[in-house]
């Protein structure tokens, strides 16, 4: 990959970059590398330099803006990406095995190979590189927010402690594929779409989920009562909720959740609550680059 030169793309608002880890990436890169502090202009930055591979340093959050522009630009199924982990959460990188050491993961990128992955557009254009969840698990994002300066990734057990505490559900309907997986009638603490494996940090909300397999996990979780909504988490941590009777699980291309509004989170962006979402899975949509043996 070092034939075509590297752009280095940061986020000064992801949680794990500073300047030494920057200093370091950026040295263990080899070849020329031209350096982008974002968030910025990411459109100018990938025009200024079209035969560069763009290098992601930050969490799903800006892999997902990076990937964004080149869908805008028209350039995705034809521009890889790297990734070098420096969010807070880095599980898109969890699940590719990208090494979570930053320096580790740069020179990963030198001798490593093209992997295509899938991706989640919705209705209105928004795209999903990892996972959404409607529901308590935006509701404990929207609350970890304001404590990862301080907690870092604990912040999302506190996030979700309260929010599951407080969770009462909503009444959702959802379909995969066109076929009802919820009528709306019971209460839902949580959809969750799984591109990849795990939110929040490593928490695995779709534990079998491969990103290159052409179909989404859908995880719908029924467990509204304080000790389900207990039991439930504790076993999210796990990986052991699809196991729960008051979980349903299924796999496929299009998801539709509607119903009373709920919040979601999509790549660790928040949005406020609305009554419909709607997700198509473009397989193979775009590629990134991992370690050999990955």
């Amino acid at each position: 990959m070092t034939e075509r030169g590297y752009l280095v793309i940061g986020n000064a608002a992801a949680g794990g970059v500073d300047d030494e880890a920057r200093e370091a990436v950026l040295a263990a890169l080899p070849g020329d590398v031209v350096s982008w502090d974002g968030p910025g202009d990411l459109d100018q930055a990938l025009a200024a330099h079209p035969e560069r591979v763009p290098v992601v340093l930050g969490g799903d959050g800006t892999v997902h803006a990076v990937v964004a522009a080149l869908l805008a630009r028209g350039e995705l199924a034809d521009r890889p990406i790297g990734l070098v982990p420096l969010g807070t959460g880095n599980d898109l990188a969890r699940s590719l095995n990208i090494p979570l050491d930053p320096r580790e993961a740069a020179k990963a990128l030198t001798g490593g190979r093209e992997r295509a992955l899938d991706l989640l557009v919705d209705d209105e254009g928004g795209i999903v590189v990892n996972a959404v969840h409607v529901g308590v698990g935006a509701q404990a994002s929207e609350r970890a927010a304001a404590l990862k300066p301080l907690l870092r990734k604990a912040a999302y057990g506190v996030g979700a402690l309260v929010a599951g505490v407080r969770g009462k559900g909503w009444r959702l309907r959802v379909r995969v594929d066109g076929e009802p997986v919820t009528d709306g009638r019971r209460r839902v603490l949580m959809v969750g779409v799984g591109n990849g494996v795990s939110i929040g940090g490593g928490t695995p909300l779709a534990p079998r989920a491969r990103p290159d397999d052409g179909l989404a996990d859908v995880v719908v979780s029924y467990a509204v009562s304080p000790l389900a909504r207990l039991a439930f988490g504790l076993q999210l941590r796990r990986g052991r909720h699809p196991e729960r009777a008051d979980v349903v699980t299924v796999r496929g291309r299009g998801i539709t959740v509607e119903g009373e509004p709920a919040p979601a989170n999509a790549d660790g962006e928040l949005f406020p609550p609305a009554p419909r979402r709607a997700w198509t899975l473009h397989p193979a949509a775009w590629r990134i680059i991992v370690p050999k043996d990955a």
